[in-house]
């Protein structure tokens, strides 16, 4: 019974793809070294961090494997029948870094890692199969967590855009709103004049001062808060005293301009005291609207300006290999930045404007200048200063980015260019931030160096002016 018993967990192992073709004897050898176990749903298997002492082979239901991600349980992918899973032979896995639970009923084998040195010894062809097993595993998860971490760096970027946006636009938003009240009140303030029986000369003289008042408007006195604070009280008396309503309204536009006492006083003897309100009226319309067409045109401006930068960041509708302006790139990445960059951190720049062009690839290298930046105002919470500094040293561009943060201990330094090493708390890095930018910097034929102690980490890049094909 026992022999009928192997000899079914056997046939039942060429459910798994790769071991369709063993040989009879390896997959007996397989099926007397593993446990067949019944796991209902939600039973777990494996938690994060459990050492990995075993490996599992799915005969029949659903496993699914999750891990950690921004303090939420995501699934990462399903384990169907016919999978193998845990840790295989020559793997560097130590403990898991996510969990496996039952979906449905799952039947599943299991086998302890004790007995890989027999299984290389006895089972050649069961061996070879398991590591490239592993390998194709590895480069899946590789594949699947660098997706991940573009998304994730993807998703910062946009979240930071979409504020740096929000602000222009809602300014322009709001000068639009309250230009369509200025001009209401300028066809109002039109229209009593008009029924005012005013000389040619008054109209003159209120056109007159409306282009003085306008082009004040353009070219305003720079005053400081309390100079102009108390000339808004001074015009704010003036129009009580002359029983001009609303006082409030008018003062604040007046007093910004360099429009002062003595020019109010030349506007009522030009036009009466009749006629006074509905030209001041008009007159505060006029520059208000000026104003605010000049606030939509900046806000409007900046958007433009994000939209270029967005453009040229990912270098769109462009080749990706060709010679680029390495301070180009570094600008826009700060502009795609500044939202993390704002608060407490001042930056320093020490760019040498002589540098030549290098042929790359721009959108990568905006990974790495988007990555190391990002890093080092993770490192500055408190603020510091961040000093990015570019020179040429011989046939090579170099890029040095500073940070006066925390710093990186010494007994780490040395690993965090690893895959999926990372500093930060559970859920809120993979560990691939440096090593994209690693593969990125040694794809370019360049390298990259670090040194770091508290308040002073410097990351040097070093890049060919040249690529070879």
């Amino acid at each position: 019974m026992a022999d009928d018993n192997l000899k079914r967990i056997a046939q039942e192992l060429r459910i798994v793809e790769e071991f369709g073709d063993l040989p009879d004897d390896e997959l007996l050898w397989l099926a007397n070294h593993v446990t067949e176990r019944t796991f209902n749903p939600g039973d777990c298997l494996s938690k994060e961090g459990d050492q990995a002492n075993d490996f599992i082979i799915l005969v029949d239901g659903l496993l699914q494997y999750r891990r950690d991600s921004d303090n939420q349980d995501m699934r990462v992918w399903d384990m169907e029948p016919g999978e193998v899973g845990g840790k295989l032979p020559y793997s560097r896995l130590t403990h898991y870094t996510g969990s496996v639970r039952a979906a449905k009923t799952s039947r599943v084998l299991v086998g302890s890692v004790d007995v890989f040195p027999e299984m290389i010894r006895d089972t050649p062809l069961l061996t070879q199969r398991l590591v490239g097993m592993m390998l194709d595993r590895t480069r899946w998860v590789t594949r699947e967590l660098q997706q991940n971490e573009k998304l994730a760096a993807l998703g910062k970027l946009s979240a930071g855009l979409a504020h740096e946006l929000n602000n222009p636009a809602a300014s322009a938003k709001r000068a639009a709103l309250a230009l369509s009240e200025a001009q209401e009140a300028l066809r109002e303030a039109t229209s009593q004049l008009d029924s005012r029986n005013l000389t040619a000369d008054q109209r003159k003289a209120i056109l007159h001062f409306e282009r003085q008042a306008i082009l004040n408007t353009q070219a305003p006195e720079l005053m400081d808060s309390l100079a102009q604070s108390e000339k808004e009280e001074e015009i704010t008396d003036w129009l009580q005293k002359n029983k001009i309503q609303p006082a409030g309204r008018f003062a604040p536009v007046l007093a910004e301009t360099s429009l002062d006492i003595t020019w109010l006083q030349g506007l009522k003897q030009q036009v009466g005291e009749e006629a006074l309100a509905e030209s001041l009226m008009r007159i505060v319309s006029q520059v208000s609207a000026r104003k605010l067409t000049k606030e939509i045109e900046s806000s409007t401006g900046r958007i433009s300006e994000l939209v270029k930068a967005i453009k040229e960041y990912s270098y769109m509708d462009q080749a990706p290999i060709q010679e680029i302006d390495i301070h180009h790139g570094i600008e826009n990445t700060l502009v795609m930045l500044k939202y993390k960059l704002k608060h407490g951190i001042t930056i320093e720049k020490d760019f040498d404007k002589s540098l030549p062009r290098v042929c790359a690839s721009g959108s990568e290298l905006n990974q790495v200048w988007t990555n190391l930046i990002d890093n080092a105002a993770d490192a500055m919470k408190k603020g510091g200063k961040l000093s990015i500094r570019t020179a040429l040293d011989q046939d090579s561009v170099v890029v040095e980015i500073s940070d006066t943060g925390t710093g990186i201990a010494p007994e780490i330094q040395g690993k965090i260019f690893e895959p999926f090493f990372t500093t930060k708390n559970m859920g809120e890095g993979t560990g691939l931030g440096l090593d994209t930018v690693y593969r990125i910097i040694r794809r370019h034929r360049g390298n990259i160096t670090v040194e770091s102690k508290p308040g002073n980490t410097c990351f040097k890049i070093r890049l060919p002016l040249k690529q070879r094909a």
